[in-house]
């Protein structure tokens, strides 16, 4: 295929096991560029980013995250979080699709660097929500959707799952 952005989307897959080499800070940064170029209702924003490089904070995640064991060999994590208050022009939970589209652009940056990443969710997770929230400090009216851990992937050559089906396709109608 020779159009890179295709190829990037239908190439990207879930990566769980990483190397634990670390992921640069201007390669943190492109990520975060590419998540906050993502569309938003109204073009709110309402989003924030919470970039975990320290071992100490990745393990502690890692420890009360039952679905994101693969943080304890990730480089680094990012954690979208959701500002609710900044929606309030619309319908304040928009902001769930608004980060879910910056956490695709999330998979998606690091998958063209040649990192891998998965996507671990947290909200509506209350007891998840809470955790990461005294792990992070985060305040109380910001919302943490997911983890994700960026790293290195241990195997390179692993193809992506073919989630294709003809049969979820309706034209014109249903």
């Amino acid at each position: 295929m020779e159009n890179k952005a295709l190829k990037n989307i239908l190439t990207r897959h879930s990566v769980r096991e990483f190397t634990g080499d670390r992921v640069k800070k201007e390669d943190l940064l492109t990520i975060l560029k590419a998540a906050m170029s993502s569309p938003s209702a109204v073009n709110q924003q309402p989003w924030s980013f919470v970039v975990v490089t320290k071992r100490k904070i990745l393990d502690a995640l890692c420890e009360k995250l039952p679905f994101a064991k693969m943080l304890s060999k990730a480089g680094a994590a990012i954690v979208v979080c959701g500002l609710s208050d900044k929606s309030k022009l619309i319908n304040k939970d928009f902001w769930v699709q608004d980060c879910s589209a910056a956490s695709e652009n999330i998979l998606l940056a690091a998958h063209a660097l040649g990192y891998g990443a998965v996507w671990t969710a947290v909200f509506p997770d209350e007891k998840k929500v809470k955790d990461v929230r005294k792990i992070l400090r985060i305040p109380k009216g910001i919302i943490p959707l997911n983890v994700i851990p960026i790293g290195r992937p241990v195997n390179k050559k692993e193809p992506p799952k073919d989630k294709f089906k003809k049969n979820n396709i309706h034209w014109e109608k249903w």
